[in-house]
Formats: C-alpha cells, sequence, structure tokens
C-alpha cells in the first residue's frame, strides 16, 4: 500500500503540476494587495480539496451507474493524461485545463480563486480523472485505511499548491519563467511514460477479460 501512495503522490502531483502555478498566480494577482494573494490562494486550495473529495468518495459509483467500466475510464484517463504531458512537453495549449476564450475571460474576475484557480488548473480534467482511476478500485467502506491515504496524498498536494501560490513572487524571482518551463517539460515527459502505462492496463483488463 505504501508503494501505491508514493505512486499515487507522484502522478498526481505531476499533473496538477504547482510550479505552473507560479507565473499564472504571479499574473492573475499582479498589483494585488498580500491580504488578497492570500484569501485567493486559501479559497481555491479549499475548493480544490472539496471538489476532489466528492470525486474520490463517488466517483466509483457514478462510473457505475452509467456503465462505465474502470478499464474504459483508464484507456480514457490515460489519453487525457497524455495530452496533458505533450501540452507540458511542447508548451502548447492543448485546451485540457482553459481555453484562450476563457484566460482572456478570467483576467477581467474579481474573484480569481474558482476559476481558473479551483477549476480548472487544480481540479481540472487531469486531476479528476487520476482520482477516478487511482479511487475507483479502493472502497472507503471496505479498505477505509487505504482510502485515507490515497487522500492524504492529494491534500499533501494542495497544501504544496497553497505554499506555491503563497511564495510564488520569490519563487518566480529565484526560478524564473526559464526554470518553471524546464521544470515543467521534464515532469511533462514522467507524466507521458505514466500515461502511456494508463492506456495499456485499461487494454489488458478490456481485452483480457
Amino acid at each position: 500500500m505504501f508503494d501505491q501512495v508514493v505512486k499515487f503522490f507522484i502522478v498526481f502531483f505531476v499533473v496538477v503540476e504547482p510550479v505552473s502555478l507560479l507565473p499564472l498566480f504571479v499574473s492573475l494577482t499582479d498589483g494585488a494587495s498580500e491580504a488578497y494573494r492570500r484569501r485567493m490562494a486559501r479559497k481555491a486550495v479549499v475548493l480544490s480539496g472539496a471538489i476532489l473529495f466528492v470525486f474520490a468518495l463517488f466517483g466509483a459509483g457514478f462510473l457505475a451507474v452509467m456503465g462505465i467500466s474502470l478499464e474504459a475510464f483508464r484507456i480514457f484517463g490515460g489519453l487525457l493524461l497524455f495530452l496533458i504531458a505533450l501540452e507540458m512537453v511542447f508548451a502548447r495549449e492543448s485546451g485540457t485545463r482553459t481555453s484562450s476564450r476563457e484566460a482572456a475571460e478570467n483576467r477581467q474576475r474579481a474573484d480569481i480563486s474558482v476559476f481558473p484557480l479551483a477549476f480548472p488548473f487544480i481540479a481540472g480534467p487531469g486531476a479528476l480523472a487520476t482520482i477516478l482511476l487511482w479511487f475507483g478500485p479502493v472502497s472507503v467502506t471496505r479498505s477505509p485505511g487505504h482510502w485515507a491515504a490515497l487522500f492524504a496524498g492529494v491534500l499533501a498536494v494542495l497544501v504544496i499548491a497553497w505554499v506555491f501560490m503563497r511564495a510564488a513572487g520569490r519563487l518566480m524571482r529565484v526560478i524564473g519563467v526559464t526554470g518553471a518551463s524546464v521544470s515543467s517539460r521534464l515532469l511533462g515527459v514522467v507524466l507521458g511514460a505514466l500515461a502511456v502505462q494508463f492506456v495499456i492496463d485499461g487494454l489488458k483488463g478490456s481485452f483480457g477479460s
């Protein structure tokens, strides 16, 4: 179980990619007060945690009601994560997080915690797909310890994202835009390999049965 939790933490960290929040948060809060930055970072993390908790708790049941097998969602989730990985490696907008129209809209919003921070950047499609892939086989009633350990990994990533947003200005001065871009591309390579593995596992589960 420990190995699974560690692997999940790494995958979820790469998907959420807190490093990518640095330039985004700095640009969206440019000229704002420190109190506003604190409030937006705190609210975004709390809302993201609530969304991810609901998906972790009821996601598998929703798939069952809709008649969607875990293997099918594993394949789709792997493909979705692969698109995000390509976006990270080539530094292109794939539309898996936000569109150009949405990006222009969020610059006019006073409250940026819900959109675009909580969704789609923290609890976005990739994060939700990862939650369903990993929490789907784990029942909170039959394996509460395992479920809680996995969700502790979610909380750890959210705390890291909050710390990064709180220190966004100082971190950007240290690593710069180039450093953030390099780290994003390296993490994208890792995520791409993991995404392919998800698709392979989904295909094995589908055709093997």
